[in-house]
């Protein structure tokens, strides 16, 4: 089980109980929502992407709307695993 950290004070709307019921798999060691940054195209509902592998895991990018927020994921999972466990919690 994972641990999900809370260092900001503002996060993009729903993106909060997503990361929650990803920290609960077993092979998800940390989530840090970061940067909260505009974007120019508009997504209308929330999604999560996985953008780069970094040494512990991979950074993901969360949109919604105007708005995007980097979102680091450490896990020993393959970026494919995680991509399905993402999709899977994101369509809930």
């Amino acid at each position: 089980m994972g641990r999900l950290v809370l260092n900001h004070s503002t996060n993009i709307e729903g993106l909060i109980p997503i990361l929650q019921k990803l920290s609960l798999n077993i092979n998800i060691k940390t989530i840090t929502p970061a940067v909260i940054s505009r974007v120019k195209g508009k997504s209308s509902k929330l999604i999560i992407r996985l953008s780069v592998k970094t040494i512990n895991g991979y950074k993901a990018i969360a949109r919604k709307g105007k708005t995007a927020q980097e979102v680091f994921i450490s896990t020993d999972l393959s970026k494919d695993e995680l991509k399905k466990i993402i999709d899977l919690y994101s369509l809930k």
